[in-house]
């Protein structure tokens, strides 16, 4: 996970596994412990013949560096071809899918262990299938950095100040935004969310951040946010692009006069927040998404933004969750959160990442989350 940069996950230190050695023939199938959040998702912990004891310090076979994990905390053990889960009276509790363990229980393949502030993963895999796995997280991985790489840096000073959040999910989507200056007076912010998940799509909402990071838009007016939409819909037609398209939100804000231009394809609205922290300002135009209609003309609205207000621009990652209660969430139940004091030692984007985290079900988030925060004096 990065914030503007910063990696925020300092809660969590290093974990520290202990694997004990598993004599077990190459193809057999072995139960897993997968790291499903955190510093260490994806890494896997087999669950062997003597199972596994869980806690935060040795002689715990597998060791958490974390607070919220007592010194011996569970265990989980094979028994008849099944992992039983059973909690040692830990101080923080035990949870198999959300549901606080009482008594040996057991975790079915594919169900959510939660230990303290980690969670992982039950599967039930061979060797070859998990090299596989690791295969594609490694090429989805590679995906994730060089996406990042093109971020822009956070702007702490100036009269337009930045900040964002990324956090990629476990099954990478498109997400792409930046933010810059296109004249002395002008300055853009965009956000794009290409449907679909894995390397293909990521990639392609690569090759958009480049043309609009390069300001290498042919005969438009990059000002403009309708010409904007316009030319990228030309250019990235779903059929010429194997079947993908994109949503996005763009908008242009004038120092001079203080108007801020946008325009959205399919995408919800971006919000302006004043700073008194009054009230929801949703900025939104209706036109279809980009790469489904060629010759498609794109409308753009403007908005006057007041001194010291924030501009909210982010991807349905953001809300789209189910909570621990198992209840799914759409925007309606994000936006309250937009007006929420600020938290100190922490910029908007950590603050609103740490809402959802602790709103969601463990396991990670489902889909990549994005957002950007820009602040006008």
């Amino acid at each position: 996970m990065e914030s503007g940069g910063d990696r925020v996950d300092d809660e969590f230190t290093q974990i520290v596994t202990l694997a004990r050695d598993t004599d077990v023939p190459t193809d057999d199938r072995l139960h897993y412990l997968e790291f499903s959040d955190g510093i260490e998702i994806g890494r896997r912990h087999v669950v062997g013949p003597a199972g596994v004891r869980i806690g935060r310090l040795p002689p715990s076979d597998l060791v958490l560096a974390d607070s919220q994990v007592s010194r011996s905390h569970c265990t989980v053990i094979p028994r008849d071809g099944k992992l039983v889960v059973n909690d040692l009276n830990s101080t923080n509790g035990t949870f198999v899918d959300g549901v606080r363990v009482t008594a040996p229980v057991e975790l079915p393949v594919g169900s959510i262990l939660q230990v303290g502030g980690r969670a992982f993963k039950h599967e039930w895999r061979t060797r070859s299938e998990i090299a596989q796995a690791e295969e594609m997280e490694r090429e989805l991985r590679k995906a994730s950095s060089y996406v990042l790489a093109l971020l822009p840096a956070p702007v702490r000073e100036g009269p337009i100040r930045a900040d964002w959040m990324y956090h990629p999910s476990a099954r990478l989507g498109g997400d792409a935004f930046g933010y810059g200056s296109l004249t002395d007076d002008h300055h853009m912010c965009y956000l794009i969310d290409v449907a679909g998940h894995g390397t293909g799509a990521a990639m392609h909402g690569v090759a958009v951040m480049q043309q609009l990071r390069h300001r290498a838009l042919p005969n438009t007016d990059m000002t403009d946010p309708a010409q904007v939409l316009t030319t990228l819909n030309g250019l990235f037609q779903m059929d010429d692009h194997d079947g993908l398209y994109f949503t996005m939100w763009y908008g242009v804000y004038n120092t001079s006069t203080r108007r801020l231009d946008y325009a959205s394809a399919g995408h919800h609205p971006a919000y302006i927040v004043p700073p008194d922290r009054s009230e929801l300002i949703p900025m939104r135009t209706k036109n279809g998404i980009i790469g489904a209609m060629p010759s498609m003309t794109y409308k753009k609205d403007s908005v006057t933004v007041p001194p010291g207000a924030s501009l909210y621009v982010f991807s349905d990652g953001v809300f789209e969750i189910v909570t621990k209660e198992g209840e799914e969430w759409g925007i309606q139940d994000f936006l309250p959160s937009l007006l929420n004091e600020p938290v100190e030692g922490l910029t908007e984007s950590q603050r609103l990442f740490r809402v959802i985290r602790e709103a969601s079900r463990p396991g990670g988030l489902d889909d990549d989350f994005s957002l950007v925060v820009a602040t006008f004096d």
